[in-house]
């Protein structure tokens, strides 16, 4: 009788296995361009964001970039948005909650993490979470203080390891590294030792886990050939390797196609927004898979204007130059589509 109920007690779960079905997310990043609360912050440079600042911020605009930023993420994901978004260039806690509360995703349960950077306009990375499908196991900000000017305010790096239903796990940095603004070889030491820093976090987490997923999102303000990312955080151009610390850059791809980028400069269609990932998570075969191994830029006509200049088109911005013409960002969102492998349970019946 005994083995009779063990045998029916299989078949059971073996027919709740089968009918199970590989889950598919969305997992992006999104630098969001100056998302500014309109109150005054004593201690950082915002006062251009301000009501009787230069750019006139008000409030009515400020809830039209949230309502705008969230529609984003809602249209990229067809309805299912991301699981997890990186942002760059958001101000505060509350403009996150206005993000989470207030605006389209208000029905997906998302929550957030952040940390203040010392960041002297006040401008920080963060990660948006939906917690009814991952879990944020720990998080930390990895402080970047550049030992050739040590006085440099600059932003923190965002890790945090997350959790997914299937039981497997990706560990994600979030990053925005020094802009150009002042001169492209001027800034370029301070790209590179951002790339060595996240560069030791990586190798931090392949030391203890070789076959470790990770992912590195971000606005790098570097492309995919510039040496902080070729030759400091050593993400390379995809080949099959056995080589378990290499990582790889998937926006390679987009050097094969005239006029695709994530942002504009002038002429120049380019990705200073990237997806970097671990020989682990690109070829492991676990629980998260990267769908046929590509990345993507969401270039929905809604968020491109004609450019009367260069020709072509260009990103809908928030301002023109100082003129508002209430759009999204000068970034367009990059992202990847993650297999979630259903969890098997036939290990845990021979526990």
């Amino acid at each position: 009788m005994k083995k009779l109920c063990w045998f029916v007690l299989q078949l059971i779960v073996i027919g709740w296995a089968c009918a199970q079905r590989a889950d598919t997310c969305v997992v992006a990043f999104y630098n969001v361009e100056n998302l500014f609360h309109p109150s005054d912050d004593s201690l950082t440079l915002d006062d251009d964001f301000t009501p009787t600042g230069l750019y006139h911020w008000s409030f009515a605009k400020y809830k039209r970039k949230i309502q705008n930023i969230g529609k984003v993420l809602v249209a990229l994901g067809e309805g299912n948005p991301p699981y997890l978004v990186g942002l760059a260039e958001i101000e505060n806690e509350q403009v996150l909650k206005d993000l989470c509360y207030n605006s389209p995703l208000s029905r997906f349960r998302y929550r957030y993490l952040h940390y203040d950077s010392p960041d002297r306009r006040g401008v920080d990375v963060a990660l948006l979470y939906r917690d009814s499908c991952v879990q944020v196991l720990r998080s930390e900000k990895i402080p970047v203080v550049f030992p050739f000017e040590p006085g440099t305010r600059n932003r923190d790096l965002l890790y945090a390891l997350i959790s997914f239903s299937n039981g497997d796990s990706l560990h994600l940095l979030v990053n925005h590294w020094t802009s150009r603004f002042g001169g492209f070889a001027a800034t370029i030491p301070k790209r590179n030792y951002y790339a060595d820093v996240a560069r030791r976090k990586v190798d931090s987490i392949l030391s203890v886990s070789p076959e470790a997923k990770v992912l590195l999102m971000g606005d790098f303000n570097d492309y995919c050939t510039d040496e902080s990312m070729e030759e400091h955080l050593r993400a390379v151009r995809f080949t099959d390797t056995t080589q378990t610390d290499t990582l790889f850059n998937l926006m390679y791809e987009f050097l094969n196609y005239h006029n695709k980028g994530s942002h504009k400069h002038e002429d120049f269609w380019g990705c200073l927004d990237q997806l970097i990932v671990s020989n682990g998570f690109l070829l492991g075969t676990g629980g998260l898979q990267i769908a046929n191994r590509s990345p993507h830029i969401y270039d929905a006509p809604f968020l491109l204007v004609p450019d009367e200049k260069y020709g072509g088109f260009k990103n809908y911005r928030t301002f023109m130059g100082p003129r508002y013409v209430g759009g999204f960002a000068d970034h367009l969102p990059v992202y990847l589509r993650i297999i979630i492998q259903p969890t098997t349970i036939f290990n845990k019946l021979s526990e």
